[in-house]
């Protein structure tokens, strides 16, 4: 039981607000432009060059010069525009973006964010995720609840190298929603079928749960 990667990307959108500027990092967040309610008006930012953009493309009407930082095709909403990437690391240093979407191998729970690197692997470089996470005033995490191994990802501690100290705000997970706080993760919300007593045993970090916990709409 626990929510698909779409639900996942569906809840996040929930936390999207009218007017915000909004960059969604490799992976599961690249779905949350599947899911921005209709009506509201919030502006998408990849790193390697774009502002507005749009929802991934139908089949057979992809694009390969249109491409977002994890070199998936996407669209353009009208009104979008394209510039170089020392223009769009601009915005993000500048704390032009209200809101970043990332994927995480580890957070622990005192916000802290490794999502770069797993030692002896190879790995392409630290990307936008250590400007991201340096620059933003909220960052929420989207990744999975446990490793393939079963283990947690919701830590006391990082064991991963850090890309980000005491900066993550919210994590979701295929399980459940989670405030950062000083009492570690604050349980708000169940995945639908996931009980807290499950949630409890697959977190390895500091857990807070305080009254009834709802079960997520999905």
């Amino acid at each position: 039981m626990g929510l698909t990667k779409e639900q996942m990307a569906k809840r996040i959108a929930r936390e999207l607000r009218d007017g915000y500027y909004v960059n969604l990092g490799i992976g599961i967040p690249t779905l949350v432009a599947n899911y921005i309610p209709e009506g509201m008006n919030v502006v998408l930012q990849s790193e390697n060059g774009i502002l507005g953009m749009g929802p991934f493309p139908y089949e057979g009407e992809e694009d390969a010069d249109l491409i977002n930082a994890g070199k998936q095709t996407v669209t353009l909403l009208p009104g979008s525009s394209i510039f170089d990437s020392a223009t769009s690391f601009a915005m993000i240093r500048g704390q032009h973006v209200q809101l970043t979407v990332l994927g995480a191998m580890e957070v622990s729970d005192n916000g802290d964010i490794a999502n770069w690197k797993i030692p002896g692997k190879m790995v392409k470089g630290m990307g936008g995720a250590m400007d991201l996470v340096a620059s933003a005033d909220n960052i929420i995490v989207c990744m999975m609840h446990a490793n393939k191994a079963g283990e947690s990802k919701l830590l006391k501690q990082c064991s991963l190298p850090l890309t980000g100290v005491g900066c993550v705000k919210k994590v979701v997970t295929d399980l459940g929603v989670f405030d950062i706080t000083p009492d570690g993760f604050k349980l708000l919300e169940r995945a639908p079928g996931v009980s807290v007593e499950e949630i409890k045993a697959k977190t390895e970090g500091r857990l807070a749960v305080q009254g009834e916990i709802p079960e997520m709409v999905v």
